[in-house]
């Protein structure tokens, strides 16, 4: 008598948990939020004992005691400073990143655009940016516009190149498949490239973070009341060395908070990344 194999006991197996994904961040955002502020506070105890202990000029590197102190002595032109430059910053980062991932679309879809208006791209990025902020303050004043143009001007373009990256690398058969279930332009564009370039595109918008903030900064050195550029400024010529490195602070925690904001953004938006 032969005996199914389906009616043979089978040997109890002991439930396994899944395995953690390759890339997936341990605990939550509040976590990772947590390791960064005991980072820092390592980080702000060290800068404090060394400059303590090594007697350290204030010239080269003040006391971080020291810059927070002069911060909090002046909080209202810290505080403005750093909201005009951060206006400025996110004026210039939106707009670069809107019309890089446009010129990124266009580029891919037409190969005529690609060879005739892509190189001028190339070529104004050769162009310094004290150069082209010299013009743009000409045109426009000082004025927020001015400053946010320049901060355009360093971030479409590598968010142009990644995009176009991206989308150049979407495999050619998935559109294929798509296309003879009747996939319009439109739909390929929103549910299958977009979505395949973007994390190409969010290398270019973390990189942006930092180029916008300089452009920002950069524009304010031409003329103006108000921004961490002037602070800076201020403080070079006037040789007060804590205020300096308390205007390079401030922008460094916008520089940082910018970068963090921009990478939870992706965390969120590229979620399938963890999983492969």
């Amino acid at each position: 008598m032969r005996i199914a194999p389906s009616a043979m006991p089978k040997a109890a197996t002991p439930a396994l948990a899944p395995p953690r994904q390759k890339g997936a961040p341990r605990g939550g955002a509040a976590a990772i939020v947590l390791r960064g502020v005991v980072t820092i506070a390592i980080i702000g105890l060290a800068w404090e004992a060394v400059v303590t202990a090594a007697g350290i000029q204030p010239y080269y590197l003040p006391r971080l005691s020291a810059i927070l102190a002069a911060i909090v002595a002046l909080p209202d032109a810290y505080l403005a400073g750093f909201l005009r430059t951060l206006s400025e910053t996110l004026l210039g980062y939106a707009a670069g990143a809107l019309v890089g991932v446009a010129n990124g679309v266009l580029f891919h879809r037409s190969r005529l655009l690609r060879e005739t208006i892509f190189p001028l791209f190339v070529i104004s990025q050769t162009i310094p940016v004290i150069a082209f902020g010299a013009v743009v303050v000409l045109w426009f004043g000082n004025t927020i516009l001015a400053k946010a143009l320049i901060a355009f001007y360093l971030t479409f373009f590598p968010v142009t190149v990644n995009t176009l990256n991206g989308l150049e690398a979407v495999d050619r058969r998935q559109v294929d498949l798509l296309r003879s279930f009747g996939a319009t332009s439109r739909q390929l564009l929103f549910r299958l490239l977009l979505p395949s370039a973007l994390p190409q595109i969010f290398v270019a918008l973390r990189l942006a973070c930092t180029l916008s903030l300089l452009g920002a900064i950069a524009g304010e050195w031409f003329g103006d009341t108000t921004g961490l550029g002037v602070l800076l400024l201020q403080a070079m010529y006037n040789e007060q060395f804590v205020a300096l490195w308390a205007a390079i602070l401030m922008a460094g925690l916008l520089g940082t908070s910018f970068y963090g904001l921009v990478a939870w953004v992706e965390h969120k938006a590229v979620f399938w990344r963890s999983e492969l």
